[in-house]
């Protein structure tokens, strides 16, 4: 079938008819284990590989730029939720496969905007909410369940929960524009949007290879972070060995935290690094002399700790090997509110294994104590079970969908 037909199908798929895409729309592209780029194109020809046992865009170094955009299912009359979700997953991984490539979607209407997808990777989770909605409760993670309240937290509906969440990740903003464009309104019929948030990182070779972005804060932000394959296998990724269709997939925590920067702004220069426990200029511990350097939270000065126990690096740090975990943040800055000079922050996006035994006790002790928490404060939470990597000829959720 030639894409005109495709695109018919497309047509059909959305209007309600599932059947019409499985049959018409073919996943194809070649698998990669690395991103690559295409001679003489330049970073923005840069790929990052669509096919493969995890999905792109977690164990990706990070781009500069991300959207996350969380759906929840509309009802469709006499087709089931199921039927829904499995249309939409089957549209994504057609069109993702292609765009990730460099290659427009099926029936792009901007087909020049996909030729430079400067390492555009598509990242498709499920909420705790769609495995009640899909009547597949018992085939939920057990690393989905909820968070619980946390003292410091205020948080704001607007920026909680989802069915869905569409992770899209790029060095080029204009990738993310097109490619939103184009998975969201192919599925408009069948989701409603409940809350959406972009953020950024350094500019696209801005930074010093290896080192770590900075928040809006002025602080380096990720330092201490998983980087080899075994600790992704122990720390991230699942095993299977609880629900088996769940290998290779993990579980995300979304927290949008807002920075009071007007507040942050009155602090002196020593002072903000007493209470993140790292100097500003380089991003080194207070006890060390580059950035990578181990902190000695036991060093003191006349009795006094150098690194105070209640800094955000003392808190923060692992306690036990199973309080690890794969941080991946980005900066916002949006439009403020009447009266407020910024609304800026971070999205503080996590992936791991099962949060309860591991960011929820580094969460707790961070919301009781951290020198932070007078100048941030959390407004958004979500969880959602990104969904394990698609072979070739395959669609995106069919281990779990498929019995």
């Amino acid at each position: 079938m030639g894409e005109h037909g495709l695109a018919v199908s497309r047509r059909h798929l959305l209007a309600g008819s599932a059947a019409a895409l499985a049959a018409g729309a073919g996943l194809s592209g070649c698998v990669d284990t690395q991103s690559s780029s295409r001679s003489g194109g330049g970073f923005g020809h840069t790929v990052e590989p669509f096919f493969g046992r995890h999905q792109s865009g977690i164990a990706t170094a990070p781009q500069a730029h991300a959207s996350f955009v969380a759906l929840d299912l509309v009802p469709q009359g006499s087709r089931s939720a199921r039927a829904t979700l499995e249309a939409i997953l089957k549209v994504w991984t057609s069109d993702a496969e292609r765009l990730t490539q460099g290659r427009p979607a099926l029936a792009d209407t901007e087909p020049e905007l996909a030729e430079r997808p400067a390492r555009l990777t598509v990242t498709v989770g499920l909420g705790h909410s769609a495995f009640e909605r899909i009547g597949l409760a018992h085939r939920r993670p057990r690393g989905m369940s909820p968070l619980p309240p946390f003292s410091t937290d205020r948080l704001d509906p607007r920026w909680c929960g989802g069915d869905i969440v569409l992770q899209l990740c790029a060095d080029d903003p204009m990738v993310l524009a097109h490619t939103s464009r184009v998975l969201l309104k192919n599925v408009r019929s069948l989701t409603r949007q409940r809350w959406r948030q972009s953020g950024f990182r350094n500019a696209h070779g801005s930074n010093q290879a290896g080192g770590s972005m900075r928040n809006l804060m002025g602080q380096v932000d990720g330092t201490a972070n998983l980087h080899d394959e075994a600790a992704f296998d122990r720390h991230v990724w699942d095993d299977g060995s609880e629900q088996p269709w769940f290998a290779g997939g993990t579980v995300m925590v979304v927290r949008r935290i807002r920075a009071e920067m007007d507040a942050w702004d009155e602090l002196d220069r020593s002072g903000k690094e007493l209470v993140v426990g790292r100097r500003l200029a380089d991003g080194a511990p207070l006890t060390g002399k580059q950035e990578f350097d181990e902190p000695d939270f036991e060093a003191n000065v006349g009795g006094i700790p150098v690194i105070p126990p209640t800094s955000h690096i003392a808190l923060a740090r692992h306690r036990t090997e199973d309080e690890q975990f794969l941080r991946r943040p980005y900066n916002y800055d949006d439009t403020p509110g009447s009266g407020e000079t910024t609304d800026s922050g971070l999205i503080f996006v996590a992936y791991q294994r099962e949060p309860s035994k591991q960011f929820v006790p580094v969460q707790e002790r961070l919301a009781a104590a951290d020198g932070l928490n007078p100048w941030i404060t959390t407004i958004g939470s979500a969880t959602f079970a990104m969904l394990p990597g698609v072979e070739e000829g395959h669609a995106l959720g069919g281990s779990l969908l498929a019995t």
